[in-house]
């Protein structure tokens, strides 16, 4: 296996699995990073693959005495309880572990002094929580102080640790993996990557995003509406993506509504918006225009960045709704202007069946993993199946669009705008 693609290990895995199974992962088991033919002619015979996720048939840990710990970071997305309940489940009824601990409010959960107790996991606790949205455990953003948190884990006789969040998430959980090599600790750190944008690197969809995309047709379909009731109507749909414009891309062609969709790897000017806009209100007298929050952000004024590091983006979708009416009130020309941020509503949403399916399996192979004394790695989802990617690689960059690439031409060749707005 290519060095970079290397999972650590806590040791020699000597204690027969308790599942009840018949299938079990064989080593050497991985899955090519580069599928494409191209790809496999430049490996010359040693393709750089993925481990393949799943059940061993010997385990590291020994179930009776195993300690687990599960973190919800960052902000809302749809399946995190969906996650905690799968983690739960698997851990009790496949390996029969019983001592489980919910950490409330992310890392805070691991500082003492924050006061937040931990909640006692069972089945009983978590049967019902896949119903609702949000997390059960609550969730804060920024890092802690790593060794106070090591020491938190010691101290309650933790050997697994699961961390449920992104990118800033898998950052913290990696600072934990090395202190407690430091210490030459039992600990396994394994990450379930939450992502509603989809932007993690080496997996091929987060989980939340599939409930984003079909939440999104109830506000675009009303923003087209809206547009279309009135003279000259212009329906404005800010959506989620900071980095990355998967939401708003995804949105536009389930929608196949929109008329312009703006995202973050593709710049744009102000006036060439306006004058495309122009153009389309004086031939359909209507304009459906999708943004992703992270959009334009050289037009807006950022504000810092919050506890996490992240920085605060300026609001592309009021400043669009303002440059829009001025722009047009100065052209002497009506325009009616509909804006609807629904990011909030989707992402406080439960996960649909399909996501719920797809968070089962996430919390399943990382249960699997964490038994076999895998630590430092995030499950992830790779040309069609589950893989463990080390966390280094998981946040060395974010997933983006290729402006250059097939998807987006998809999506210029579903709303018909320009391929450059500069």
């Amino acid at each position: 296996m290519h060095e970079r693609y290397v999972i650590r290990r806590l040791g020699e895995c000597k204690v027969p699995s308790p599942l009840e199974s018949s299938f079990f992962v064989e080593p050497g088991g991985g899955i090519l990073v580069d599928a494409t033919v191209a790809g496999c002619k430049a490996c010359k015979g040693e393709p750089p693959h993925l481990e393949q996720a799943g059940p061993r048939r010997s385990v590291y840990f020994d179930p009776v005495s195993c300690g687990a710990a599960i973190v919800t970071c960052g902000g809302l997305c749809p399946g995190l309880n969906d996650v905690i309940r799968a983690l739960t489940m698997v851990l009790w009824y496949r390996y029969g572990v019983r001592r489980i601990l919910g950490l409330q409010y992310g890392y805070e959960g691991l500082v003492p002094s924050f006061g937040h107790e931990p909640i006692i996991l069972t089945p009983e606790i978590v049967e019902d929580i896949h119903q609702k949205g949000g997390t059960i455990l609550g969730s804060s953003r920024g890092p802690q102080d790593v060794p106070t948190m090591l020491n938190f884990l010691v101290a309650n006789r933790i050997q697994l640790l699961f961390t449920i969040g992104g990118d800033g998430t898998q950052r913290g959980a990696l600072e934990i993996v090395q202190e407690a090599e430091k210490r030459q600790l039992d600990l396994a750190v394994i990450g379930i990557p939450k992502t509603i944008d989809n932007d993690v690197s080496f997996t091929d969809r987060t989980f939340g995003f599939e409930t984003a995309i079909a939440m999104t047709r109830a506000p675009l379909n009303a923003a087209h509406m809206e547009a279309r009731g009135a003279r000259n109507g212009v329906g404005l749909v800010k959506l989620m993506g900071r980095e990355s414009g998967f939401v708003a891309a995804y949105a536009t062609l389930a929608s196949s509504d929109a008329n312009l969709v703006l995202i973050p790897e593709v710049p744009f000017r102000l006036e060439k918006v306006l004058t495309w806009l122009e153009a389309r209100l004086a031939r359909k007298s209507h304009a459906l225009i999708v943004a992703a929050e992270g959009a334009g952000q050289d037009l807006v004024t950022e504000a810092g960045t919050d506890a996490s590091g992240n920085r605060k983006l300026g609001d592309i979708g009021l400043f669009l709704k303002k440059a829009i009416t001025a722009h047009f009130r100065e052209q002497k020309v009506e325009v009616n202007v509909k804006y609807i941020d629904p990011s909030y509503t989707i992402r406080s949403a439960p996960a649909s069946a399909d996501d719920s399916v797809f968070c089962f399996h996430l919390g399943e192979k990382a249960v699997h993993a964490a038994m076999s004394g895998r630590t430092g790695m995030v499950v992830g989802l790779w040309n069609g199946h589950f893989v463990h990617v080390p966390m280094e690689e998981a946040v060395s960059a974010r997933k983006k669009i290729d402006p250059a690439g097939a998807f987006w031409q998809s999506v210029l060749d579903n709303t018909g705008q320009p391929s450059r707005l500069m």
